[in-house]
C-alpha cells in the first residue's frame, strides 16, 4: 500500500510541476494567446508575471524536500490560483474547454497533496 500511495504521490507532483512550470512559463514570457486570455478575463497583463513567479517558487517549494509549512502554502497557493481560474472561466461563460486545465491541475493538486509522504506533511 504505501509503495502505490508514492507511486500515485509523484505521478500526481510531477504532472503538477509540469503544469505549473509550462503555464507559468507562457504567462511569464507573456505569450500573445495568454496576454489575450487574461485580458478577456478581465486581468492585467502585469499579473501574468506574479502569477507565474508564484508558480515557480511553489513548483520548488513542492518538489524539495524538508520544509513542510512552505509546502502547504505552496499546496494552498495552486489551489487558489486554480480555483480562481476556473471560477473566471465561469464568470466570462467560456466554454467546456477551457475548464479542463484548471480542473486537471485542482485534480492534480489535491491528489499529490492527499498521498505526500510523511516526511513532506505538518506534524501535530
Amino acid at each position: 500500500m504505501a509503495k502505490r500511495n508514492k507511486i500515485i504521490y509523484w505521478i500526481a507532483t510531477l504532472w503538477l510541476s509540469l503544469g505549473m512550470t509550462s503555464t507559468g512559463i507562457v504567462q511569464f514570457i507573456k505569450y500573445p494567446d495568454e496576454v489575450k486570455l487574461f485580458n478577456h478575463l478581465g486581468y492585467p497583463a502585469y499579473l501574468m508575471t506574479i502569477i507565474a513567479v508564484w508558480k515557480f517558487l511553489g513548483v520548488i517549494a513542492v518538489l524539495v524536500p524538508k520544509f513542510p509549512l512552505l509546502k502547504e502554502w505552496a499546496y494552498a497557493g495552486f489551489f487558489f490560483c486554480m480555483s480562481g481560474a476556473l471560477i473566471s472561466h465561469i464568470i466570462t461563460s467560456d466554454g467546456g474547454k477551457e475548464f479542463f486545465g484548471p480542473i486537471l491541475l485542482i485534480v492534480l493538486t489535491i491528489v499529490s497533496w492527499y498521498f505526500r509522504p510523511a516526511d513532506r506533511k505538518l506534524t501535530s
